[in-house]
């Protein structure tokens, strides 16, 4: 037994030490091939960085060469164009090589097609073009009047033309009859604005082209400009008069040893400033009394507009909802500049330049809201109070998917003595008044309410 069990320990350890073996083998060869990658990964960037540094002047070369032929052949030449032309070459080659007559008749078909595209876009063409528009600003629903203007200079009499005025993304055609010499013909143009946006309106441009469309010659003949369409306000005078001074309340009663409110005489203490002492009292009392003061803070109205699409509920109604919530932004921010207030609007895109009533609108117009799952209300009014340590009032809005909970959260970064109102935005929402805390929330179905709410908050 002693020998058998001796015979199955030994078999028993030389297959373990034949595992340990291969084990090892295993790992030294996967050390190997991994090796031998990373040389080989390593050699492939060498070579790669090589040929890319050795063919740079030649893709110089050709980004230069496409610049300056191909480009501008790709502004002339339509798809449609280049369509021909690749198959009257294809036609001409088939034609040439294996004597298709058929071939060399659609080859040559194909280009008396071009030839005659070509006979459509030569020639030159000279106007005097003027651009003009009545107001570079407009509000909302507003009419946005140009005119184009195109004169013939010359001294004979010029062709027909179609002249394109790019309008945002939108272009517009204009029919220019043909013009004696000294002639000039006007076009007069309304542009919508039914929404907040800055739209480009120009450059003008002449166009030539083919009945088929297979050429196409543009001329630039003016500049462009930057209409500022801006968001809808509301007048907040009448019974909304005077509605920030009703808001701040009552006024600060802290206590200070300089300032232009008096408040009190008290005693002197070291260290007080002797301009402040009081000698009539100090000589009726027999002791030194000195004056005090209560702070006055200067009004400071701060705008959190937010411009995170996610708390304006629906996703159909959102963009609408968010519109509401610029509008009711601008419609304070315009009263604050009009009372001569301090005034800070931020977003989470950044801050809204408030120097002038014009500015601000400029910048709300430009606002654009996205989805920011990462940066809430909450974390926009603590910007916003880091950003304006000095505010006396501050208006939140928001869209009407934003909870109680996520206003109350808000509500917590808004120092104590500081007036806090929500405003949620949303198109049909009824007209209301809550209170969280010490934080008001008004509810804003349209615009024409804003002022009437306003003086509910500050009753």
């Amino acid at each position: 037994m002693s020998r058998r069990s001796t015979r199955a320990e030994n078999r028993a350890s030389t297959r373990a030490g034949n595992r340990a073996a291969a084990r090892a083998a295993t790992r030294a060869t996967a050390r190997a091939l991994k090796a031998t990658a990373d040389k080989s990964a390593g050699m492939l960037a060498e070579a790669t960085a090589l040929l890319r540094e050795a063919l740079e002047p030649l893709l110089r070369r050709a980004r230069t060469l496409f610049a300056t032929y191909l480009a501008p052949a790709g502004r002339v030449v339509s798809p449609l164009g280049f369509v021909v032309a690749g198959t009257a070459v294809l036609l001409w080659l088939l034609g040439v090589a294996f004597g298709w007559q058929e071939a060399l008749l659609g080859a040559f078909m194909a280009s008396l097609l071009l030839l005659v595209a070509l006979g459509f876009i030569v020639g030159r063409s000279d106007f005097r073009v003027g651009l003009e528009l009545n107001r570079t600003r407009v509000a909302v629903g507003d009419r946005a009047v140009g005119a184009l203007e195109v004169a013939n200079p010359t001294a004979r009499t010029s062709f027909a033309a179609q002249m394109e005025l790019s309008v945002g993304a939108a272009v517009a055609s204009f029919r220019v009859p043909r013009l004696a010499p000294g002639a000039e013909h006007e076009d007069l143009f309304t542009i919508p604005t039914r929404r907040r946006a800055v739209l480009a309106v120009g450059p003008v441009r002449s166009v030539r082209q083919d009945p088929f469309g297979l050429l196409r010659r543009q001329v630039r003949w003016t500049g462009s400009y930057e209409l500022f369409v801006h968001p809808r306000t509301t007048a907040l005078h009448g019974s909304s008069a005077g509605f920030i001074r009703d808001l701040e309340g009552m006024t600060t009663r802290d206590l200070s040893n300089s300032d232009v409110s008096f408040h009190a005489l008290r005693g002197y203490v070291a260290g007080d400033d002797r301009r402040h002492i009081h000698w009539k009292s100090s000589a009726r009392t027999g002791e030194l009394m000195v004056r005090q003061f209560e702070e006055t803070r200067r009004s400071h109205l701060a705008i959190a507009l937010s411009a995170n699409l996610g708390e304006y509920g629906d996703p159909a109604t959102g963009p609408d909802d968010f519109e509401l919530a610029v509008s009711a932004a601008a419609s304070i921010g315009l009263q604050a500049v009009t009372d001569q207030r301090k005034l800070s609007v931020l977003a989470q895109t950044g801050t809204v330049r408030t120097d002038t009533g014009r500015n601000m609108l400029d910048s709300l117009t430009r606002l654009q809201a996205r989805t920011l799952p990462r940066r809430d209300v909450a974390d926009l009014v603590r910007g916003t109070i880091e950003t304006v340590p000095g505010a006396s009032v501050v208006f939140i809005l928001t869209g009407a998917g934003t909870t109680a909970r996520q206003l109350r959260e808000a509500s917590m970064h808004v120092p104590f003595g500081v007036r806090a109102i929500a405003i949620r935005c949303g198109h049909g929402l009824r007209a209301a008044r809550a209170d969280i805390g010490e934080l008001t929330v008004l509810t804003l179905g349209s615009l024409e309410e804003l002022g009437l709410l306003l003086r509910r908050a500050a009753a």
